[in-house]
């Protein structure tokens, strides 16, 4: 595989994993998936920001995660997040303390 091509599979899976966890699974918690897989979607977000940063592009965090999310972080967080859980804020101090 080209480099061209290979940066456009790798885009489209990003791009489905975005879909994935914008659209079918808005039930996931991101303190449930930092417990479970050790990123979220704040760490996409992120990393996102991150990668734009590296090439040049002013990005500052809300604005990575408005990219990310496709909205505002706090019109995502009305929506769709719930209070953590005891249990959960416990594992993710133990995994991330």
């Amino acid at each position: 595989m080209d480099d061209q091509t290979r940066i456009e599979v790798e885009a489209a899976a990003f791009r489905r994993l975005q879909k994935h966890l914008m659209e079918d699974r808005t039930d996931a918690q991101n303190i449930d998936m930092m417990n479970l897989a050790g990123f979220c979607r704040n760490c996409l977000s992120r990393w996102y920001q991150e990668a734009a940063n590296e090439r040049g592009i002013e990005m500052s965090k809300d604005e990575g995660r408005e990219a990310f999310y496709g909205m505002p972080f706090s019109e995502w967080k009305a929506k769709y997040q719930v209070d953590a859980s005891a249990d959960a804020q416990e594992a993710f101090k133990k995994s991330h303390g």
